[in-house]
């Protein structure tokens, strides 16, 4: 339990570094682009979704190694083991959309269930974020 815990928590840290980077990164570069506002805005959400494909690979991996390895669970339903697969499930769960047609076993569920939390607070922090940006030129001229 001990592992997994460790494992679990070092790849939450790892994403979430990844997404302040991500973020901090955009908010420096966004106010400096010399074109208009609303393709700013384009530019960090495609930045944001960038990022977000970014972590979700990560836990993909992560899934995929505990997957072929001894010890951690595996999947059932729709999968065929592969990277892929990993990669369908983990974008799913990240979204908390979950449809249903991969159920992880074993201690492969205890990553599930951080993923979604971890997709949930991120998702919600670009959220924020890109609020924050529009909100910047609102009330001025917008084409500026």
């Amino acid at each position: 339990m001990i592992a997994i815990f460790a494992i679990n928590s070092f790849i939450v840290a790892l994403v979430v570094m990844i997404h302040y980077e991500i973020l901090y990164h955009l908010s420096t570069f966004i106010p400096r682009m010399k074109i208009r506002h609303r393709l700013r805005i384009v530019f960090g959400v495609l930045g944001a979704l960038t990022g977000h494909a970014l972590e979700i690979w990560i836990f993909a991996f992560a899934y995929y190694f505990m997957d072929h390895a001894d010890g951690w669970g595996h999947f059932e339903g729709d999968f065929t083991g592969t990277l892929f697969d990993c990669g369908y499930f983990s974008f799913t769960t990240f979204s908390t959309l979950g449809f249903g047609d991969i159920v992880p076993l074993g201690d492969l569920r205890y990553l599930t269930g951080i993923e979604s939390l971890t997709g949930l607070v991120l998702i919600t922090w670009t959220a924020s974020f890109l609020y924050y940006e529009m909100q910047r030129y609102w009330g001025s001229n917008l084409d500026d």
